[in-house]
């Protein structure tokens, strides 16, 4: 009966990798799948426990900086990430320290810089802070 435990487990460490997707749990779901099969062979949950944590701990130190380097290889930006370096054009003037609005892509973001800019200039989108994009004026006009 105790395969029926580990398959919970596997489930839940598949719905928490799927969820957070930082291939952490992966590995112990490996070694979940592997203690299911050995649990039909005996029923001793302590060897059971045992080779599920060895074999997960040896799986996520060997193999995970393989996995993240491969994946790392490719481009995972998200589309917030996307507006980085790209040009937008004020549509409510930005006053130091105070908050205004860019036109990026076709979409209105909240937009602050360390210098005025003011409607109708073009800027370039530097990084994003929380839900601002930080930009820097351009010099052209609209």
């Amino acid at each position: 009966m105790n395969w029926l435990f580990w398959l919970i487990l596997v489930i839940i460490l598949s719905f928490i990798e799927v969820t957070t997707v930082n291939l952490l749990t992966i590995w112990f779901v490996l070694s979940g799948i592997v203690t299911i099969i050995i649990s039909f062979l005996t029923n001793d949950i302590i060897i059971e426990t045992t080779i599920f944590i060895i074999l997960g701990i040896f799986l996520l130190i060997t193999t995970r900086p393989i996995f993240k380097k491969y994946i790392k290889g490719k481009d995972t930006r998200t589309n917030l990430d996307q507006v980085i370096g790209m040009q937008g054009v004020v549509s409510e003037d930005i006053r130091k320290g105070s908050i205004g609005e860019v036109k990026v892509a076709g979409k209105k973001w909240s937009a602050i810089s360390d210098e005025e800019i003011k409607v109708g200039e073009y800027v370039i989108i530097e990084e994003i802070k929380g839900v601002k994009l930080v930009v820097k004026k351009e010099g052209k006009e609209k």
